[in-house]
């Protein structure tokens, strides 16, 4: 039984493994002559392996595209034997305050020597720099024809990962699957006409973003940075509004409440408290509701609040001027900014075209996707990795199924 799997990255090495068995010949492509890179900068070098375990309705919402299908797809690998499966080979996890999941050892290089161990144990041939121009189906088995020479296989998965431009799933061609355009997702939003980005490297730790016109929204981290906003809220709303977005070509409005814990009416209630509390303080020397105190200087600034004024001499309209930057900070979004490395594409093979119990073809047996070539993309956190292990878990698997 030859087969064959496209794609040197988490899904590709996870099918290529759970495809290997006696009397099969495992053969593995990248087209690069890295592999597995993305698993390397993951979560700046530490890898964000997965997720801390949930239900499978809740996890499978972290999913703007590929919801539906990932609950039915999630039960058959999920992020517990996730954990197990790293653990029982050497690669310990620890888990987070925010859920996501990293070897204990703080470095992505342990996930990496744990997947090249199983795969040179169970003799899974690799080539690198060795890109695939086009999959030729002959029945039921399908000729690969590569950089280095021309190679037939019984059965083949395809884990790619996602790709910028539709042109570049032109090798799938003959396979004649329908490909969702791809667009940008985990992005962040550049703002070249905001002062604020002159407090580049400030955060704030539980913000609330959303973007004007829509019911989008996301609470969580914000971090200022020298072209605009990041941080896991601006990253998971980029996600969840990807599609809204590139119609509109980046541009749009959002509003900021910089501490999510406080509605209007509260910011108007302890900042009047504060007044009687503490009359005679600087309001620009005294930041309150945790916000920074080079943001709350900046908040002041635009509400016409000058350096040396004390709370109680605070007029009507500079207190309703500061709530209304503290609750809903108006920025204009002129743009995006890829996000380090972790490049993350909505958009790729239609998944109404695969069987989710298998991940096989329902236009050609015997072949298979997994990872992000899939439409389906995650929000930071571990969730695409999670897609990528069960995808490949399950492609990977389904080889067998015939010999079962």
């Amino acid at each position: 039984m030859k087969i064959g799997v496209i794609g040197g990255g988490a899904a590709g090495f996870f099918a290529a493994i759970h495809a290997s068995g006696k009397g099969r010949d495992v053969t593995l492509f990248e087209k690069s002559p890295k592999l597995l890179s993305k698993v390397k900068v993951s979560g700046g070098g530490r890898c964000n392996v997965t997720h801390r375990p949930m239900e499978i309705s809740k996890l499978a919402k972290n999913y703007p595209r590929g919801e539906k299908f990932l609950k039915k797809v999630f039960p058959k690998f999920t992020s517990k034997d996730t954990i197990e499966w790293f653990e029982s080979r050497g690669v310990p996890l620890k888990e987070e305050p925010d859920g996501r999941m990293f070897p204990i050892s703080d470095d992505s290089q342990s996930v990496i020597d744990c997947l090249f161990k199983e795969t040179s144990r169970l003799s899974i041939e690799i080539k690198k720099s060795c890109g695939v121009k086009e999959i030729s189906p002959m029945g039921d088995r399908f000729k690969v024809s590569t950089d280095q020479g021309v190679f037939e296989f019984d059965k083949l998965i395809i884990a790619t990962g996602g790709f910028p431009k539709k042109e570049s799933y032109g090798f799938l061609k003959s396979l004649n699957h329908s490909i969702v355009d791809p667009i940008p997702s985990l992005f962040t939003f550049n703002t070249p006409k905001e002062s604020i980005r002159s407090l580049m490297g400030l955060s704030v730790p539980n913000g609330l973003v959303k973007i004007i016109g829509t019911k989008l929204s996301y609470q969580g981290p914000i971090l200022i940075t020298h072209w605009g906003l990041s941080g896991p809220a601006v990253l998971k709303l980029s996600a969840f509004g990807a599609k809204w977005l590139n119609e509109r070509a980046y541009h749009a409005d959002a509003t900021i409440n910089w501490n999510s814990s406080f509605g209007e009416g509260d910011y108007l209630f302890h900042l009047k408290n504060y007044v009687i509390s503490h009359p005679h303080r600087k309001v620009t020397s005294h930041s309150l509701f945790d916000i920074p105190s080079r943001l709350w200087v900046h908040f002041c600034e635009l509400s016409g609040i000058d350096m040396n004024q004390t709370y109680l001499t605070l007029a009507k309209k500079q207190l309703n001027k500061l709530i209304q930057n503290l609750f809903c900070y108006i920025l204009k979004i002129e743009g995006k900014t890829t996000f380090k490395e972790e490049f993350v594409t909505a958009g790729g093979i239609a998944l109404e075209e695969i069987v989710s119990e298998l991940m096989e073809s329902k236009i050609h047996p015997n072949l298979y996707f997994a990872g992000e070539i899939l439409d389906i993309d995650g929000i930071t956190g571990g969730f695409n990795f999670q897609a990528a292990w069960t995808t490949g878990y399950i492609a990977g698997m389904a080889t067998h199924a015939q010999e079962l």
